[in-house]
């Protein structure tokens, strides 16, 4: 089944106009402010981020040079992507939690004209990236402070407006998450970022008075991408916490209209005997992504709170692909139907053809303007991520229902063969996490004897709970094909993660592959 349309992105502002309109009709306005009380308004904004661009310059960085940015969240790590986005650079985050392996990887494959690092850690990276052949290394501290920043203190550009760009030329080359394999480099371009926010801050119906509580890292798209140029667009305003806590985010609920998280996130604020209607009365918006949102939490949050939690769905590939609507049903389990402009189709994962039937699984492709130009220096790898008539295939499995909205089923590479019957692991999760005393479960196949595979299920218990293996399978046994259920079920006390708060599943299968096999 397909839903939604292609449209072209050509009437969209680029994004570097977004900032010098901003800063025309709105001066005074805050872009960004911190909790600590430093702020900066769309002004400063302009003016700091040209001043950046005009330090990188100075440092030898032009149009179509990558600048890999490993740095600390901070009002600093905006100014620089901003600045990177006036002067057409390619900005290339990466995380600061990345060992010397990873930087040195990302490095090697991206080939910056300039790496910048905190102040703290340059005399251990510096060697990493001399050896990588990256021979520009500066600094950029959270508290303002770093060679880079000096620099731009005594950078007056000429030219203050930002250069005319391509819409097709890559703004950022983001490293996908890397949960299996080595991590791809997804090529960005500026309409990719400018079509995306615009129809995000529309359909999310963001306004010059939204205040966006942002408590995500900036070396994702949901956090970098997603979240500061929906801003951008909008003209509204961020307060940009350093990373989330729970108990931090109940107390700033009261400044913001808007929240972008993670299922991690909500399952957390769970957690907080605070968290009830009043203290979320000031946000009009809660918004999941980046991993599935387990039903129980999308009905726990409402029944705490009175909010409806908006699911969305999207890639670094693609952007935001999906979205509940903002007026309308937000079904749990269900990410939406396509965004304005974007079509999404359900094909056949053996013949590759497209379904026509609603609520058949299948592999999920997408089409529009949020799609990446490509992978890295990769032309095979691209190719072959492609259909002929030019569709991206996701790698996700999912289905269409009836009314259009979207339902992920799971990773084509997460399906469990087992017996010859393809089992969804999202399907076995979904009832493993409405039985009582289960917090959340993931569900993952490895080597088995006599099936090929064995479904196996990992669950987190909810605090003070006690589950029995024996018990959940029998549980199961009502509510299951029995080719569906897991053959074991291994009690833990958390499921390995990575950064955006995605389930690691390869970590799972690698941990657990020879369960069957002794």
């Amino acid at each position: 089944m397909r839903t939604g349309s292609t449209i072209s992105a050509s009437s969209v502002v680029d994004p570097a106009e977004w900032i010098e309109r901003n800063a025309r009709e709105h001066p005074h306005r805050l872009f960004l402010r911190t909790p600590t009380g430093r702020g900066l308004s769309y002004q400063t904004l302009s003016n700091g981020s040209a001043r950046l661009a005009c330090a990188l310059t100075r440092r030898g960085v032009t149009t179509g040079d990558r600048v890999a940015a490993r740095v600390e969240k901070s009002v600093e790590a905006v100014l620089l992507y901003i600045a990177c986005l006036r002067m057409g650079a390619l900005y290339v985050p990466i995380d600061v939690g990345a060992s010397p392996q990873e930087f040195d990887y990302l490095l090697r494959d991206s080939s910056p004209r300039i790496a910048i690092v905190p102040p703290g850690e340059a005399d251990t990276l510096e060697p990493i990236a001399a050896r990588a052949g990256v021979q520009l290394l500066e600094t950029l501290g959270a508290d303002g402070e770093g060679s880079l920043s000096r620099l731009a203190r005594v950078s007056e550009p000429e030219d203050p407006s930002p250069g005319a760009h391509q819409p097709h030329s890559v703004a950022a080359l983001v490293y996908t998450s890397g949960t299996t394999g080595r991590s791809k480099g997804a090529m960005l371009t500026r309409a990719n970022l400018a079509s995306n926010a615009t129809v995000l801050a529309e359909a999310w119906r963001f306004s010059g008075e939204d205040v966006l509580l942002h408590v995500l890292p900036l070396f994702h798209v949901h956090g970098l991408l997603t979240a500061i140029n929906t801003v951008l667009a909008s003209a509204s305003s961020i307060l940009l916490l350093p990373k989330f806590d729970s108990a931090e985010v109940l107390q700033h609920f009261k400044e913001a209209t808007v929240f972008m998280g993670v299922p991690t996130h909500y399952t957390r604020l769970l957690h907080e005997a605070g968290l009830n209607p009043e203290a979320t009365a000031h946000v009009r918006l809660f918004v999941s992504g980046s991993a599935p949102l387990p039903i129980e939490t999308h009905q726990e949050f409402f029944r705490r709170t009175g909010h409806v939690i908006l699911e969305r769905y999207g890639m670094t590939e693609t952007l935001m692909n999906t979205s509940n609507p903002y007026d309308g049903p937000r079904v749990p389990g269900s990410v939406g139907p396509p965004l304005p402009g974007i079509g999404i189709r359900v094909t056949n994962p053996e013949t590759g053809a497209v379904e026509r039937k609603p609520d058949v699984i299948g592999t999920l492709e997408v089409s529009g303007p949020n799609v990446f130009a490509g992978y890295w220096r990769d032309p095979g790898k691209t190719a072959g991520e492609f259909t002929a008539d030019g569709w991206f295939k996701t790698g996700d499995l999912g289905r269409i229902d009836r009314d259009g909205y979207v339902h992920i089923v799971g990773r084509a590479k997460d399906l469990v063969i087992s017996g010859g019957c393809n089992v969804y692991p999202r399907e076995v999760e979904l009832e493993l996490d409405a039985l009582p005393g289960v917090l959340e479960s993931a569900v993952f196949g490895v080597p088995h004897p006599d099936f090929g595979e064995g479904v196996t299920a990992a669950v987190v218990p909810k605090s003070g709970a006690s589950l029995s293996e024996d018990a959940i399978i029998e549980a199961l046994g009502t509510r299951l094909a029995h080719y569906k259920l897991p053959k074991r079920v291994l009690v833990v006390a958390e499921l390995p993660r990575n950064a955006m708060g995605k389930v690691q599943k390869s970590a799972l299968r690698e941990r657990h592959g020879g369960l069957y096999l002794s």
